[in-house]
């Protein structure tokens, strides 16, 4: 393991929670949004990650087998998807977007955003921004103790 190995797995980390928070911000702006330009109502979406992973040249006997890939190097942004969950009816007969004819008639397809989750992944992504800033700041006041012992 590398001297800044640490710091370079939390700032991944720190880089997703960040996209999180963009893409959570998104959603909540949208929340009313019922005309997109590509057609139909807003979707909400969500960032997928995935832990980078690097084979290990030795493999300890006492690693556990959750850890069979080896230790982790952070985090990676695979994608940001579209959540393909069925929108809200809203019964509304003088918006323009109501839907004209059919069972659903008068009723308005609202985003399926949820403010109460997009609230709780706001909160669940700062604090894991937070953590990772902390392991940093460990780092660095480890690394700026070793110097000073180091100069004596």
């Amino acid at each position: 393991m590398g001297l800044f190995t640490s710091i370079n797995i939390a700032s991944s980390g720190m880089g997703a929670q960040r996209l999180r928070v963009d893409v959570i911000a998104d959603n909540m702006a949208n929340a009313t949004t019922t005309r997109t330009n590509e057609g139909g109502v807003f979707k909400r979406s969500r960032v997928i990650m995935r832990p980078r992973v690097q084979q290990p040249y030795w493999r300890s006997p006492f690693l556990p087998k959750l850890l069979d890939n080896g230790p982790g190097q952070g985090v990676r942004i695979t994608g940001i998807k579209k959540d393909d969950s069925p929108p809200r009816l809203i019964y509304d007969p003088s918006h323009p977007d109501r839907i004209l004819d059919g069972p659903h008639k008068d009723y308005v397809e609202m985003p399926n955003v949820e403010i109460v989750k997009e609230m709780v992944d706001l909160l669940e992504a700062n604090r894991m921004y937070e953590a990772n800033a902390q392991v940093v700041e460990g780092y660095k006041s480890m690394f700026q103790r070793a110097l000073e012992i180091g100069g004596r």
